[in-house]
């Protein structure tokens, strides 16, 4: 019905056999069973669309179709039988009845043969017969070679594209309604046959399928007949079976109708919507990375088949649409309101080659600012009329502009495109989506109102940016050739986040330290667990390709490729990175790919090292080593040797003694005494236990391992060396660098968790801190105890922890104070270096968090000032800890005062921690309430809600609640965030990581059994995160509290 509609206002637009026969296609198409399994039934009670564009085709059709003609072979000569005329033999001479006879013979001949014919095409249309019927194989035949058989004759049951057609170029029409929320469209896709095939597959899912034609590429080709034509939704297919066999390596244009709803449920083309003026607008996006471009059009939706798109948009003058390039010259007619149909139809140029998931479109009413990049590239941001009138996009454009130029130096590769636009959305289901050429940001990343957005929420924005516009290069122009090397992209985006960061801002000196704590010690604490995976995973089902898309490629992915970098050093790096892009623009690559150009690099200076042979260690198994370094003591000389033995890392002990795992480690060792540090040196260790000559030490050296932590691995040392280091810290820090201060404190608590330390030994190591002035060690360490925290918190003894914690804090506290909300002549606020306004965020958010008084009372003065006032005069950088905190403090009025202005402010950054502030309640009844709105759309936003969940399980009050609410809710909230990566794997990590009693084990095994099918594998890593809070609390707990009663006061000097 809705071709029938939209044909109506879009005449001329879609291209059918005639009007009637796509109203009938359409029509019937609704009553046809879209399950393969079932098409052939259905199918018999009406006639095809190639029947109905061919009577004579249909009537031939219809003499083979009758049951018993389809199901045996005596079925088609008794009707040919029943339907010859009566002969009387008298009057028929010998000759007359043997040319009857001839005759008839030859009919039911072909009459058989065509039965026969047909039932070929639905036996291979069914799949060929059950798995049960194997047992009627017949003697000799092997499973492996009747399952080859069925795939080639059914090549839609593979998971995988067969391969026989390659596309070579798409030339896309889609028409949008936005009235009613459908688009309908018509592609046409040249494609190359690799290997003769009768059979067309490819994507397509959700779609309404309406007609469908081959014809050959070549004069006088003329049409390939189809047969029929059928969704195959399990693999969701689309197969074309043809009359004839496609030849190679000839072409062919394959060319689908279709139509479908614009849903409302972020992936696909979506649909969106924002408040203007009180008026409710919408818009239309796309979003098909990994698996999407499949529900708007029908592709062949995989990585490695990159093609080129010509792509037109017919839609209401009203609305504006973008895409991948920018619009033909001449093909547009938004200039007159519209073509002489009173509709807009905009062509775009030509894209160059490239995969199914990275094409992208929107229609909109945005407006857009515009700025100009390094060889004329026009750099765009579009996004609500209200936001880029405030200046909200210019910081975004303005870092767009100087990136561009600083990838295209750094990667001595030319941005492929002839502009960059970046859409901010309302919403979306990831931060953003690096189309190439049409960027999509949830407005949150990419929007900012420089009055009240924080420092540390100003850093997270322009990483995004940075991480986007650095898939122009690694991921639009050189592809992975399939999920299970998606790390070669996203690691390489979210490691160039750090260094591309550093370049619009070298004082914020990200990649040597802000990467350590949120990157490498992050990845850590996953990859630490038994249920982890290798980076390189084997991805087979589609269903599978959703869980490669987590941190372990991204961030572990990011350490790897650092660690790389700092052992081949930044000229030979920057050379192998160079030759990979240019090798293997505009196609696809794998990791050899890489590892091969990156060793031909070191061989061009001399350097022998097999990249391959030592990042396939790290790639290819889980996991990383703990490596340990010790001293080979004598009694009578100064030692000059260490033994370094490496082990593969684990949480939990069960797994460690079977674990086989070896590494080529490339270890950096320094030493010191006192005052001074030798300079380091690399050793490479590649067996269990290895021993190495360094530099002469005596009984007071120390010794340190990965200098400044490039390296993925921990590094624990014997008991007198951790002394050594300890003491070293108390005296004289600086000795040491900060990252490695940084470092000894993540490994510490990380290794006495896991078991390979005492639990004394990382307190002991932070007792320094009143003497650290660098944000860096302070943030390592706030991380390590708010991971205690959450097991100790509703411990009796909780009070000993968390008044050790504040006596670490009070001194550097004091003494930091709190930030300045003084105004320059200008009105903006007077701010601190960047290193400073963090550490002073750190420790005030430590000292509010743990039970400050002081930092209590500075934050209700605060908040009572906001309401009596209605002047905000809280610090950006601290208001999230203001708001979190006067909300926990104080009563039900201040938790509805937070709730008003989360509604009527309009600053992104601002709302995002006015509704954080809200699970800070103490209140259980206002958290309930929180929870049960959260779901509610109009008032909480979709991407949003699972902020809410989280952190109300953050909320010690509100952590039965929100796991209670997460069971109850499930069914809900999996239907809604299951497909969208990330969003299912942090819901259930955020609700069950406080989980620390055998009771609440218990609930999650049970909820695991009853609901565990289709979360994938956060559930399994959430049981084993649990499992092991339950091991500390009965192995670790008692011995830590007899430590704290003990611990001496903080040191000072």
């Amino acid at each position: 019905m809705h071709v029938e509609a939209q044909q109506k206002h879009f005449g001329g637009f879609f291209f059918s056999c005639n009007r009637a026969t796509a109203t009938f296609a359409h029509r019937t198409n609704h009553k046809k069973v879209v399950d393969e399994d079932h098409v052939s039934s259905s199918s018999s009670s009406s006639p095809s669309f190639e029947a109905f564009c061919d009577p004579l085709q249909s009537q031939q059709s219809s003499k083979l179709k009758p049951a018993g003609a389809m199901r045996n072979g005596r079925g088609t000569s008794e009707q040919w039988a029943a339907a010859a005329p009566g002969v009387r033999p008298r009057a028929a001479s010998v000759r007359r009845r043997l040319v009857l006879a001839f005759a008839l013979a030859v009919l039911t001949l072909v009459a058989v043969t065509a039965a026969a014919v047909a039932l070929g095409v639905r036996f291979e249309e069914c799949g060929g017969p059950e798995e049960g019927a194997a047992a009627t194989a017949g003697p000799g035949r092997r499973g492996g070679e009747r399952a080859e058989e069925e795939a080639a004759a059914a090549p839609w049951r593979a998971s995988r594209l067969p391969g026989s057609l390659r596309p070579r170029h798409y030339d896309l029409r889609v028409a949008v309604r936005m009235d009613n929320f459908t688009f309908a469209g018509d592609v046409s896709i040249d494609v190359e046959c690799v290997n003769a095939t009768r059979f067309v597959v490819l994507h397509a899912h959700a779609l309404q399928v309406s007609s469908v034609s081959v014809t050959a590429n070549r004069p006088g080709g003329g049409a390939v007949r189809v047969q029929r034509h059928f969704l195959f939704p399990a693999n969701q297919m689309l197969v074309l079976v043809l009359h004839r066999e496609l030849k190679a390596p000839r072409t062919y244009r394959v060319n689908v109708t279709f139509d479908a709803a614009i849903e409302d449920e972020l992936l696909g083309f979506f649909r969106s919507s924002y408040t203007l003026d009180g008026e409710r607008r919408y818009l239309a996006v796309t979003q098909f990375s990994p698996t999407h471009a499949r529900k708007a059009f029908p592709c062949f939706d995989e990585p490695a088949y990159k093609a080129t798109f010509s792509l037109s948009l017919r839609h209401d003058p009203q609305y504006t649409s973008l895409a991948n390039m920018p619009v033909e010259r001449g093909g547009g007619d938004d200039d007159d309101g519209g073509g002489d149909d009173g509709w807009t139809t905009r062509r775009f140029a030509r894209t160059p080659r490239m995969s199914t998931y990275y094409l992208a479109w929107a229609v909109c009413n945005f407006t857009s600012r515009e700025t100009r990049g390094d060889g004329g590239v026009a750099i765009r941001l579009f996004a609500r009329p209200d936001a880029v009138a405030s200046g909200a996009g210019d910081y975004s454009l303005h870092i767009a502009k100087r990136l561009l130029g600083f990838y295209q130096d750094f990667f001595q590769v030319q941005y492929s495109l002839p502009k960059l636009d970046l859409l901010a959305v309302p919403k979306h289901p990831y931060a953003a989506m690096e189309n190439w050429g049409l960027s999509v940001f949830v407005e949150q990343k990419i929007l900012l109102d420089a009055r009240v957005s924080s420092a540390s929420y100003r850093m997270e924005l322009t990483m995004v940016v940075v991480h986007e516009i650095c898939h122009q290069w690694f991921g639009d122009l050189v592809t992975p050739v399939w999920w299970e090397d998606v790390w070669l992209k996203e690691g390489f985006a979210h490691y160039f986040e750090y260094v591309g960061t550093d370049f619009l801002f070298p004082k914020w000196n990200m990649e040597k330290q802000r990467f350590l704590t949120d990157v490498l010690h992050e990845v850590m604490l996953l990859d630490g667990l038994s249920s982890s995976h290798a980076i390189s995973q084997e991805v087979q089902d589609a269903a599978d390709i959703h869980r490669v898309f987590d941190w372990i490629a991204y961030k572990k992915g990011a350490a790897l490729i650092r660690m790389l970098a700092n052992v081949m050093g930044q000229r030979l790096f920057r050379k192998g990175l160079n030759d990979y892009l240019l090798s293997h623009m505009y196609g696809n690559a794998a990791r050899d790919d890489l590892w091969r150009k990156l060793s031909e690099a070191m061989r061009s200076e001399g350097q022998g090292i097999d990249i391959g042979a030592v990042m396939d260690r790290w790639t290819l198994q889980m996991g990383y080593p703990v490596v340990t370094i010790s001293k080979n003591r004598s009694e009578r000389f100064a030692t000059r040797y260490i033994t370094v033995s490496q082990e593969h890392f684990l949480y939990g002990q069960d797994g460690r003694g079977n674990s086989s795992l070896q590494w080529q480690v490339p270890l950096t060792v320094a030493m010191g005494n006192g005052s001074w540090v030798c300079s380091e040196r690399l050793i490479w260790i590649h067996n269990k236990t290895e021993t190495h000559r360094v530099s002469e030490m005596d009984d007071e050296t120390w010794l340190l391992g990965n200098i400044n932590q490039t390296g993925y691995f921990r590094v624990n040392y014997d008991l007198q060396n951790w002394k050594l280091l300890i003491q070293q810290l108390r005296t004289n820090p600086q000795v040491i660098s900060v990252g490695n201060r940084a470092g000894l404190i993540d490994d510490a608590f990380n290794l006495a968790r896991a078991g390979y330390l005492p639990q004394g030994v990382p307190l002991q190591l932070i007792g320094y801190l009143a003497e650290e002035a660098a944000f860096l060690p302070w943030h390592a360490a706030s991380r390590a105890l708010y991971q205690l925290d959450k097991l100790l918190d509703r411990t009796d003894d909780y009070a000993l922890f968390s008044d050790y914690v504040l006596k670490q804090v009070a001194s550097r506290y004091h003494q930091m104070g709190w930030p300045s909300n003084a105004a320059n002549g200008d009105g903006s606020v007077l701010r601190a270096s960047y290193q400073t306004e963090e550490l002073q965020r750190e420790l005030i958010m430590l000292a509010c968090s743990f039970g400050n008084k002081q930092c209590h009372r500075q934050a209700v003065g605060y908040i009572s000032d906001w309401i009596s006032s209605n002047k905000n005069r809280i610090p950006p950088n601290i208001r999230d800890v203001i708001y979190c905190t006067g909300v926990s403090l104080m009563d039900e009025d201040v938790w509805e005062f937070i709730w008003m202005k989360f509604h009527s402010s309009n600053a992104i950054s601002e709302k995002k921690i006015l509704l954080e502030a809200l699970t800070c309640s103490d209140n259980t009844f206002l958290l309930n309430r929180l929870l049960n709105l959260s779901l509610t759309s109009d008032l909480v936003a979709e991407q949003d809600a699972i902020d809410v969940v989280v952190h109300v399980g953050r909320n010690p009050r509100g952590r039965n609640l929100a796991w209670r609410f997460f069971r109850d809710k499930w069914d809900v909230l999996n239907a809604r965030y299951g497909e969208a990566l990330f969003m299912n794997s942090r819901l259930i990590n955020g609700v069950t990581e406080f989980l620390n009693t055998d009771a609440e084990l218990y609930e999650l095994k049970d909820f695991i059994q009853s609901n565990g099918v289709g979360a994938g594998p956060a559930l399994a890593r959430a049981l084993e995160v649990v499992e092991g809070n339950v091991r500390w609390h009965r192995l670790h707990r008692r011995h830590f509290y007899q430590w704290l009663r003990k611990a001496p006061s903080p040191a000072h000097r």
